[in-house]
């Protein structure tokens, strides 16, 4: 069911190195997203220990070892779980029938676990320019549209990823949609200064099944940055809650650059369709400027870390001294803080609720009473 031109790699793109990626860096860095899907360690850490080559669909390759693993779950009836195996497989983006394979099993593993429970997930597809976008969504109605949670993963996370988020979400008296930004996954736009205009194009298409006047962006890492610049234009997103946002001197500062992971100039030179060695020029007037932030008229609420690999330290003092109301959780940690996953991943809930006029007081004295167990929780490890 996958749109295979979508999986394909835009004209001009990193993902032809003769090299592939660092098979250590794209080890490390997977981890994480394995932390924030919950997968067992004691299950990725043999598969990772199998794979000894980047490139290819043959045992011992990153695609087939994590694909074999996805079918093996799938053939026991665990349609999600083989799904987080599957989009690993694909991780960090498709270069190739491997990483192909891996992303058509993904979405339709998770299409089918949402089938067949009462999730009350359904698919979507948004006019973007003229460019279908499928998307996933929850709570919709014509009769009692609820304010809307649009929620995004950053340069390496497909919707398959998020998805499993919405019921939860509904339950707190959103309508929502889970969607991926531009070359990631099933999305086919290339990765553009002006991508933001994404999220208009989901509030257009949602309109009266939602209620898009009150919008809220939960947008993680580089998709975070857009919210901002959406924000800036759509006077119906009424809040953003972020996590690793760059802001500026991520798309400036040529000495921080030379720091990035590889694994992130090569998927950020895929998503925009340019030579890796291209990418930093071609991103460098994406910077929000400080006349920008300070005229945001939301609240932003994000999540930085101080150890931060790919966004600089600089971007989280840009912001503090520019955004009026930001609400601002600092863990010491790397990008994404996946050492506080929990608490995180309550904290920005309770942000959205506390954007949230109509939010009901004893759902957010909830939420806050389980960030400080999570807090807690953590502290004591």
């Amino acid at each position: 069911m996958t749109d295979t031109t979508a999986a394909s790699a835009p004209a001009g793109s990193a993902e032809g190195s003769d090299h592939g990626n660092d098979l250590d860096e794209l080890k490390r860095f997977v981890v994480a997203h394995a932390v924030s899907q919950d997968l067992p360690a004691d299950h990725y850490a043999p598969l990772l220990d199998r794979i000894t080559t980047d490139q290819g669909d043959a045992p011992g390759s990153w695609a087939y070892e994590w694909v074999r693993a996805g079918d093996e779950l799938d053939a026991a009836g665990q349609p999600l779980a083989a799904a987080q195996y599957y989009l690993l497989g694909r991780f960090p983006f498709v270069d190739g029938p491997g990483r192909a394979r891996a992303l058509e099993r993904s979405v339709d593993a998770f299409d089918r676990w949402r089938k067949a429970g009462d999730t009350g997930i359904e698919p979507e597809t948004v006019d973007v320019g003229g460019t279908p976008v499928r998307i996933w969504t929850a709570g919709l109605s014509t009769g009692t549209p609820r304010p809307l949670l649009v929620v995004t993963g950053g340069i390496v996370s497909t919707k398959e990823q998020w998805g499993p988020l919405l019921p939860q979400l509904t339950s707190l008296g959103l309508a929502a949609a889970v969607a991926e930004l531009p070359g990631v996954g099933e999305n086919p736009l290339r990765y553009e200064r002006d991508s933001s205009r994404l999220f208009t194009a989901i509030l257009d298409a949602l309109d009266g099944r939602a209620d898009v006047s009150r919008t809220y962006l939960l947008a993680l890492s580089f998709s975070g940055h857009l919210a901002l610049r959406a924000a800036l234009a759509d006077p119906r997103i009424r809040g953003i809650v972020g996590n690793g946002t760059p802001v500026h001197d991520f798309f400036t500062d040529a000495a921080w650059q030379r720091r990035v992971p590889r694994i992130t100039r090569d998927t950020l030179a895929h998503l925009a369709g340019v030579p890796a060695d291209a990418v930093y020029e071609r991103i460098r007037d994406w910077a929000l400027q400080d006349d920008e932030l300070r005229a945001l008229a939301v609240p932003f609420a994000t999540v930085s870390a101080r150890r931060d690999e790919i966004v600089p330290p600089g971007d989280t003092d840009r912001l503090r001294r520019h955004v009026a109301d930001l609400r601002l959780l600092e863990h010491d940690d790397v990008h994404g803080a996946p050492g506080h996953l929990a608490e995180t991943k309550v904290w920005s809930l309770l942000a959205v609720q506390r954007m949230r006029p109509d939010a009901d007081p004893t759902t957010t004295a909830g939420l806050a009473a389980a960030v400080e167990a999570a807090r807690a929780a953590g502290a004591k490890r």
